[in-house]
């Protein structure tokens, strides 16, 4: 009985998701905004109720099986992504660059302006 009640919260959000992004016309998927509205009633909960963390667990362990679905359509298109090989593989390269570039400015703008803990001092000076 917990796996349903936490698979029906998370098709819940996704279905919450959805009709925001199609009621506000927002330019983004609705499952994304569905784990956003998880994401804000599991910090108003404070804890994750168990179905949900039963359910997530289970689907995390099969995560697997959803790249399938992917790889097949990569097969079934091969001709088209052979044909456009560099300009894809380009994008890939620099994309990857750029987003491990902004995550690293990010990164570091983000520990600069953190306040230091006075334990980080004591920790570093024991042997």
């Amino acid at each position: 009985m917990p796996l349903i009640a936490g698979m029906s919260v998370l098709l819940g959000c996704q279905f919450l998701g959805e009709i925001l992004v199609h009621g506000l016309q927002l330019p983004v998927p609705g499952p994304v905004v569905g784990m956003v509205v998880l994401l804000v009633g599991l910090m108003i909960n404070g804890r994750v109720p168990t179905g949900l963390r039963t359910s997530g667990e289970g689907l995390l362990r099969y995560l697997t099986l959803l790249f399938v679905p992917a790889g097949v359509g990569i097969m079934v298109h091969f001709d088209l992504i052979k044909a456009d090989f560099w300009p894809i593989i380009v994008t890939l390269v620099v994309s990857t660059a750029l987003t491990l570039a902004v995550t690293a400015k990010v990164m570091s703008w983000l520990t600069r302006s953190m306040p230091r803990d006075p334990r980080d001092e004591w920790r570093e000076e024991r042997p």
